[in-house]
């Protein structure tokens, strides 16, 4: 059986680059696998994947029972296929905390590190074999990382998320800023989207404090763009919230130049979310975060209802 290789919903760089990453390495070490999305790519995971050459792996809705599977970039169920419990998970390969949750047939291999990017971790997984990447799986683990870690700016970069990056893009001749800011002006580009689609382009699902929460962030060189649609933006948080099914959704739009973030503010809890996890004053509809880049590492260990 062909092992499918996925990471979460509304898939990111990471996402989208790690599984195809992985593909690589499982057929070049003699097994059968195969990259798979379960969303839509955003705009700079497509941009990634054109650049270097491939085709965007199939989107798929769900996962059958006891289909062999490897799990990258994520370890949250509510971020899986719905019988993610039923597949036979081999593998994790993930830079998140631990959800808890996921249910799997047998031992399977779990590597989770505090590093900045599944596709560094999995450069360090590779061994030797890392020396046989080829061009384009270079090119897709050096965007991965420059993509999580913001080209460095973020809070989670490690010494070892650089260094990786730093060997590959000499190796390919890349210029890290310029390629970076070519990524992330594919990312800044939304304007084919509607404003649903911009809430869940990437975002996650959180219970704090008894209420369920949909974490979205927008990272961007041009917040502008975004924040011209914030009163259209934060008059669809109610619908989007009522289809996924939870109590609120949060809107962190991250300036990756001013490294900084801006929360809209649709209601009095989202105000009392702002107030009470970044001891920030709120006033008016908006609130501008100094220094919040990161989902992982700044915002969700903060929030408070």
């Amino acid at each position: 059986m062909t092992t499918l290789v996925f990471g979460h919903k509304s898939p990111d760089t990471d996402s989208t680059g790690s599984p195809l990453i992985w593909e690589w390495f499982l057929n070049h070490t003699g097994i059968a696998a195969k990259a798979a999305l379960l969303g839509a790519p955003n705009t700079e995971a497509a941009f990634v994947a054109k650049r270097w050459g491939f085709d965007l792996p199939e989107i798929i809705k769900d996962v059958e029972d006891d289909q062999s599977c490897v799990i990258v970039d994520t370890n949250n169920p509510a971020e899986l296929p719905a019988n993610i419990n039923n597949a036979d998970v081999l593998a994790v390969i993930d830079h998140h905390m631990l959800a808890g949750g996921l249910q799997t047939k047998k031992p399977i291999n779990m590597t989770i590190r505090p590093l900045a990017c599944t596709a560094t971790i999995m450069h360090q997984m590779m061994g030797d074999h890392a020396g046989h990447m080829p061009e384009g799986i270079k090119g897709l683990m050096l965007s991965c990382i420059l993509s999580d870690t913001l080209a460095f700016r973020s809070p989670t970069t490690t010494e070892m998320d650089k260094d990786v990056a730093e060997a590959l893009a000499k190796d390919l001749k890349i210029d890290i800023e310029k390629y970076a800011g070519e990524m992330f002006e594919a990312k800044s580009d939304v304007s084919a989207f509607s404003d649903a689609e911009l809430l869940r382009m990437d975002s996650k699902e959180f219970d704090i404090d008894g209420k369920k929460f949909r974490v979205s962030v927008l990272e961007t060189t041009a917040p502008k763009i975004v924040l011209d649609r914030k009163a259209s933006l934060m008059e669809a948080m109610p619908k989007v919230a009522k289809e996924d099914k939870v109590d609120e959704v949060l809107l962190f739009v991250v300036d990756i130049i001013k490294e900084e973030a801006t929360l809209l503010i649709p209601n009095d809890m989202v105000k009392t979310v702002a107030e009470k996890s970044f001891d920030a004053t709120v006033e008016g509809d908006s609130v501008v975060l100094p220094g919040v880049m990161s989902r992982k590492k700044q915002i969700i260990p903060a929030l408070k209802v």
